[in-house]
This record gives C-alpha cells, structure tokens and sequence, in this order.
C-alpha cells in the first residue's frame, strides 16, 4: 500500500483508487513548512478526535478536494457547522462501507475537545478493509487491551500508533499494541513535533527490531510501500 506521510499525526494511503487522509495538521506544524496543503490529495478524511494537532486543516483540505469527512459524532456535527456538507459520522463500534473498502471504529483511551474547548465527544481510532491491503490506525491513545478486538476483527498489513509519549503511548507500548493487534509492520507517529514529545528515533527502531517488528518512520513528505 502507498503511504505519504505529512508529519505529526497526519499521513494518507491510497486504496481502493482512492486517497484516504488521517488527522490533518499541516499548516500549524513548523516540521511540515514545505508541506502545501493545497496540492493534498484526498478523497475521504478521517478524524481520531478533536484536538487541534489533529483536525486544523480538515475543513480547507475537505473544502479543496469535496472530500468525505469521517469522525464521531460531534466531529461530524463540529465540522458539519463549518460548512462542510460531504460529511458521515462514525461511532466507536460501528462500521461503514465505502467504495473503498470498509471502516470500522474503535475507542482510544485519550481526552477530546474542539480547539474553541467545546466537548468533543471520545477519541477513536479506526481499522480499514481494502482489497489493496488492511490497516489499523490507533490515533491518540495509551495502551489498552480493547486493541485486542481489532485483531479479531480483521488481518492487519500494518498498524499506526504514537509513539511520543507523554501525551499517548511511547515505544514500549507501541510494541505491546503492535503484538496486541498482531501487526509486524508499524508506522510511528505523534513523536516530534514538539519539544515534550521528541524520541530517539534510532532507538525506537533498535527496540522494535529487538521485539521482532519493523518500525517505519519516514520523512516529513515522504512516500513509501509498506
């Protein structure tokens, strides 16, 4: 599957013929200057939760491209609000079909509220049926053994979870997720950005070989085959 990674949180794959957008913050990232939003490609956004290191740039992204905003229910009433009309909810538990593929939602241990500190519902995450391949991304979470029913519920290519601390889950407990979930492949995110979150991203890497896991972490647009 082809992934481009945008910094922070925010990455896209492409299946189904489509272009899948996670948790954009593009603009308020310092990291992802060279970044133009603009030139983004998306045909469906989704949304962890409400935070603004993860929803600054949906409504110009959803805007430039008509994309389908995909979050929990108050995400898609917040958004809805802005003026964004191509846009369906999606709790933790339930699932969509799309034409790309199937989504399934799932909860995230992690706060939530909307950058103007209205409520903001639950954080979440969200696993994906393609027949290009399956995914699970985490969003912002610590470590729990609910991640187990992803598992049961679909055989994962890879899997994408924080690996920053301190806010979410650091590296040890991405590799427990990443058993929890059986998945050996793992794009790291939420690491970085800043300055409470910044890893030692050759160790992150030695720990996850050690474990039996490959660890991707490409650069700041970057496009990879994971």
């Amino acid at each position: 599957m082809k992934l481009n990674y945008y910094g922070h949180s925010c990455f896209s794959v492409v299946a189904g013929g489509k272009h899948i957008l996670f948790d954009p913050f593009i603009s308020g990232n310092e990291l992802a200057k060279d970044i133009n939003i603009d030139e983004i490609k998306a045909d469906y956004i989704f949304v962890s939760h409400g935070h603004y290191d993860h929803i600054l740039d949906v409504v110009t992204i959803a805007n430039n491209t008509n994309a389908m905003v995909v979050g929990i229910y108050e995400v898609y009433d917040y958004i809805s609000k802005k003026g964004v009309k191509n846009v369906h909810p999606l709790n933790p538990g339930g699932k969509v079909t799309f034409d790309f593929g199937t989504a399934k939602s799932f909860i995230a241990q992690h706060s939530a509220s909307f950058p103007d500190g209205s409520y903001a519902g639950v954080a979440c995450g969200y696993a994906l049926k393609t027949d290009d391949g399956n995914l699970y991304y985490s969003g912002d979470t610590g470590l729990t053994l609910d991640m187990e029913l992803v598992a049961k519920w679909v055989d994962l290519d890879f899997a994408v979870f924080p690996i920053g601390d301190v806010l979410t889950m650091g590296v040890d407990d991405a590799i427990e997720a990443a058993k929890l979930v059986k998945a050996d492949k793992v794009l790291g995110v939420h690491y970085d950005t800043f300055g409470f979150i910044k890893i030692d991203k050759d160790e992150a890497v030695k720990q996850f070989e050690q474990a039996g896991l490959k660890l991707f972490l490409p650069g700041i647009g970057e496009s990879i085959d994971i």
